[in-house]
């Protein structure tokens, strides 16, 4: 039983600091690659008025967000994990894939950014979190 709640410990705190990652850089981004003038990023529907308006850079750190997300997220879970199996970490890369998806489904984006996001940005990412994590950042 110990190890089950260890388990489930490390997933929710995995994605829990990944999601604090991911919202320090949404959050940053938005101060490095200002918004078009007037557009309100503030709410959903301020920002599928606003995705014709958005050029390649302004996806740069939502791409960089959703990527280090997931891999803190996964880094984070493996260290918490007994005997650092990569269960947690997968885990972890699947709730962020599962936010990615909403995400898409709920504001229309460039095709590029959604293929991109999707396939390299989550589960590659928890691949690599847990990888370095397991290996103590040493490389295999």
């Amino acid at each position: 039983m110990k190890r089950v709640f260890r388990l489930i410990l490390a997933v929710v705190v995995g994605v829990v600091v990944g999601s604090v990652a991911n919202m320090a850089l949404i959050t940053l981004g938005g101060h490095v690659v200002p918004p078009p003038a007037g557009v309100d990023t503030t709410t959903t529907e301020g920002l599928k008025a606003a995705m014709p308006l958005f050029e390649p850079r302004h996806f740069l750190f939502p791409l960089l967000a959703h990527a280090m997300g997931a891999l803190v997220g996964a880094v984070v879970a493996t260290l918490i994990t007994p005997g650092r199996t990569r269960g947690p970490a997968w885990v972890v890369g699947a709730c962020f894939l599962l936010g990615g998806i909403a995400a898409v489904a709920l504001l229309p984006s460039p095709v590029w950014f959604t293929v991109v996001d999707l396939l390299l940005a989550y589960l590659p990412m928890a691949w690599l979190g847990h990888r370095l994590a397991s290996r103590g950042g040493r490389p295999a």
